[in-house]
C-alpha cells in the first residue's frame, strides 16, 4: 500500500487532518447525523401517510397536504405546513422522552453516588472544600467536618 504524502503551506502534512477526520467523537457525530436524518424521514412519512390523512378524514377533507387558502390569486399550501410542525413536535417528543429524560435521570443518578467533596460555612454559608479549618470568604473559623 503506498502512502500518499500531501505538503501544505506551513510544512505540514495531511496526517494531521487524516488524524482529525477518524478520530471516534466525529465519526459518532457523522453516524448520528445519518440516524437522525433517517429518523426525520420515517416520522415525515408517518405524518404525511396516517397522521394527517386520519386528521383529515375527521374534518372531511380527502387530502390534508393539498389544503390551501387564497389571497389575491395566491395560493397558500398550509396544509404541508401542518405536515412539517406535527414531524418537528413527534420528533421534538421522541428526542426529549427518549434521549433528553433518561440521560438527566441517569445524570442526577451519578451526582447522588459522588461523595461529597464540600460543605457549607456556617456564617456565610459559602461552599467550603470539607478539610477546610477556616472559611476562605468570610474567614471565619469552623469546626472541622464530621467523619
Amino acid at each position: 500500500m503506498t502512502t500518499i504524502t500531501l505538503n501544505v503551506p506551513g510544512g505540514q502534512t495531511m496526517s494531521g487532518f487524516k488524524k482529525f477526520i477518524l478520530q471516534g467523537n466525529l465519526v459518532q457525530l457523522a453516524v448520528a447525523v445519518v440516524i437522525g436524518i433517517a429518523f426525520g424521514m420515517v416520522i415525515t412519512a408517518l405524518v404525511a401517510d396516517l397522521i394527517t390523512p386520519l386528521i383529515a378524514a375527521i374534518g372531511g377533507k380527502p387530502n390534508f397536504a393539498n389544503l390551501f387558502f387564497k389571497v389575491n390569486k395566491s395560493k397558500f399550501l398550509y396544509g404541508e405546513f401542518v405536515n412539517a410542525v406535527l414531524a418537528f413536535v413527534i420528533v421534538a417528543a421522541a428526542v426529549y422522552f427518549f434521549v433528553v429524560l433518561p440521560v438527566g435521570k441517569l445524570m442526577d443518578r451519578a451526582q447522588r453516588n459522588k461523595e461529597a467533596t464540600e460543605r457549607a460555612c456556617p456564617e456565610c454559608t459559602s461552599k467550603i472544600p470539607l478539610a477546610a479549618t477556616r472559611c476562605m470568604f468570610c474567614t471565619a473559623q469552623v469546626a472541622p467536618a464530621s467523619a
